[in-house]
């Protein structure tokens, strides 16, 4: 049974800005996979939604059957969760195709954590964004 960990976190410098995704897949305690990307213009809580989608794409891939999610997104939590409702389409529309990957795995538990517990995700997402703007600046 291959369960894995992952940390999660999005970052937009401006909210909408130049944003980026930052994921660690951990098992066994143990760093299996970092993974960044800069995913251009968007808010928080889009790059918040679009790391779930890369993190849970790569566990997939993994051949995961068993996923804890943290992040320190209390929105994003509490909307996985069922404990807030999604009114913006755009959110409505990311959150829809995570639930769609999440029925892929026999047991997903999302959990809200301290911003502390999650810097490794943190410094992935802003190392997008910090890698895009030296590129656009060549």
């Amino acid at each position: 049974m291959r369960e894995f960990e992952i940390y999660i976190d999005g970052a937009s410098k401006g909210n909408p800005g130049p944003a980026g995704v930052g994921v660690v897949i951990c098992q066994d305690g143990q760093v299996v996979k970092n993974i960044y990307s800069f995913i251009g213009e968007a808010t928080n809580n889009v790059a918040e939604y679009s790391a779930l989608i890369e993190g849970l794409k790569e566990c997939l891939r993994l051949k995961a059957c068993n996923i804890k999610i943290n992040s320190d997104s209390q929105l994003l939590c509490h909307q996985l969760n069922l404990i807030y409702k999604i009114k913006a389409p755009h959110i409505l529309k990311l959150y829809l195709e995570a639930r769609s990957l999440m029925k892929n795995f026999k047991k997903v538990i999302v959990e809200h954590i301290p911003r502390e517990k999650n810097t490794g995700a943190d410094k992935l997402a802003n190392k997008a964004i910090k890698e895009a703007a030296v590129l656009s600046n060549r």
